[in-house]
């Protein structure tokens, strides 16, 4: 039996077809696809149109090389989300969550319900992007939409209903937007109401592992099969966490890509002082988990040098010429929205270090020095600053997803920490939509269970 993970991230997406041989998960990438933000009428927008037509290509792929999947599942990044009209159409264009719009809106949300009101009802570090803050913009500037709107979709929700005809609030994803209330893990009354967003948008949180059905006859007849579509932990970074390759009370992750995502696993939300001034975010995961955790900028920012420089460097070019510029001292705050979505990031890492009295790097190998030294020194302190939280000892960071093949990182991130860097799985986030299809028909007894097969199947590699 094989299970489609179709992994959209903000830079690319993949279809990977997953199977369990002998106890072991194997898993096989059939299809890959291009991600970006583009300039519509002035705002940063998501084609979801040539998403889904994406989605599907990579459905027929699978019935090309012969693995048609018996389920599949969906995982998209947070924050974004489109509104349908009463015939299930999009309402204006699909904003992404690095668009300008939200600017200004953190203060303005601050003036109706205090920072620290909203943190012990959300468990959300405050971030620009948060759905909440677009769309009290949305409110402001096109009211129209909003009133026009029948159904609040996140990205992913979005997909799986042009999939199957049916609509699903997924509950990780919907964890993300500052409108859940973190103790009941429901819709939050107090926030819908104290901000005036009508609540007939919102449907009641489904949990990952949820049949939502089958193909719609026009999608089977596209792609040439049919298949139960089951939902997916569907915010990459609780896929992404549900594949740590450890069983153990104590663990420290960065889920490493576009986005570096560090923090812990906890059954009970974190709201305390430190956690609120440091940024830290108490997201869902599987079965009602949280994943407390800190966004940082991450990968993000060497991926805008990359293509920068008309992509003359490979990723593994820029982490050796990194290593040869190691000692380049500068570093720059890798959570700092100014590298948000600069115009020119090797510009802004300049500019920062100018601004800063540092030592300006001039070459390719002391910019990307700069960029992978900055997210090791903002990893170090991360960590420690989960260690006075919680008042327990991490010995060891896990990191998962595709930045734990950046080797220079891994090594720079183990000094800085004086930490064991455990790196991998690459493909985290594709493992744990494939685990919740997998939980979902029964092939694990439990999240325990399944994360023992993970451990079986992958290597992991360790940085002392």
């Amino acid at each position: 039996m094989y299970h489609l993970a179709v992994d959209i991230g903000a830079s690319s997406g993949r279809h990977i077809v997953g199977w369990l041989e002998d106890g072991v998960m194997k898993y096989e990438e059939v299809y890959r696809f291009y991600n970006g933000l583009d300039n519509i009428d002035g705002s940063l927008c998501w084609n979801t149109e040539r998403l889904f037509s994406e989605i599907i290509n990579g459905m027929k792929k699978c019935a090309e090389v012969g693995k048609i999947p018996s389920t599949m599942a969906i995982d998209t990044w947070g924050v974004d989300f489109v509104l349908l009209d009463k015939d299930g159409k999009i309402v204006g264009n699909s904003v992404g969550y690095r668009d300008s719009r939200t600017e200004g809106y953190i203060e303005k949300a601050f003036e109706t319900m205090s920072k620290r009101a909203l943190y012990d009802e959300t468990g959300l570090g405050t971030n620009t992007y948060n759905t909440l803050f677009q769309l009290l913009s949305l409110k402001d500037n096109h009211p129209e939409q909003l009133e026009a709107a029948c159904d609040f979709l996140m990205i992913p929700d979005y997909f799986v209903y042009l999939l199957t005809g049916n609509k699903f609030n997924e509950y990780t994803n919907a964890t993300t937007t500052e409108l859940i209330d973190v103790h009941t893990n429901t819709w939050s009354k107090k926030v819908l109401d104290t901000y005036g967003i009508k609540k007939s948008l919102f449907r009641e949180l489904s949990m990952p592992g949820t049949k939502a059905g089958k193909l719609k006859s026009e999608i089977k007849e596209k792609v040439g099969y049919d298949l139960d579509v089951v939902l997916a932990a569907s915010h990459d970074t609780a896929s992404a966490v549900m594949a740590i390759p450890s069983n153990g009370d104590n663990v420290m992750y960065i889920s490493s890509g576009t986005w570096s995502l560090m923090g812990i696993e906890s059954m009970t939300p974190q709201l305390a002082d430190i956690c609120m001034e440091h940024s830290f975010t108490n997201e869902g995961g599987y079965n009602y988990r949280y994943t407390v955790l800190k966004n940082i900028m991450g990968l993000w920012m060497i991926q805008s040098v990359k293509k920068e420089l008309n992509d003359k460097y490979s990723f593994s070019e820029l982490c050796d010429m990194a290593a040869e510029n190691a000692d380049f001292p500068s570093i720059v705050d890798a959570i700092d929205n100014r590298f948000l979505a600069p115009d020119n990031m090797i510009d802004e890492v300049k500019a920062f270090c100018k601004d800063t009295n540092q030592d300006v790097p001039e070459t390719v190998g002391e910019i990307a020095a700069v960029i992978y030294n900055s997210l090791a020194a903002c990893y170090r302190d991360c960590a420690n600053e989960i260690e006075q939280f919680t008042g327990k000892k991490y010995p060891a960071i896990n990191i998962i997803g595709g930045g734990s093949n950046a080797e220079y990182l891994n090594k720079v991130t183990a000094k800085m920490s004086g930490r064991t860097v455990l790196a991998g799985p690459s493909e985290a986030t594709a493992i744990g939509n494939l685990m919740a299809q997998m939980l979902s028909v029964n092939k694990f007894n439990d999240l325990k269970d399944a994360r023992d097969c993970v451990i079986k199947s992958f290597g992991i590699k360790t940085y002392n």
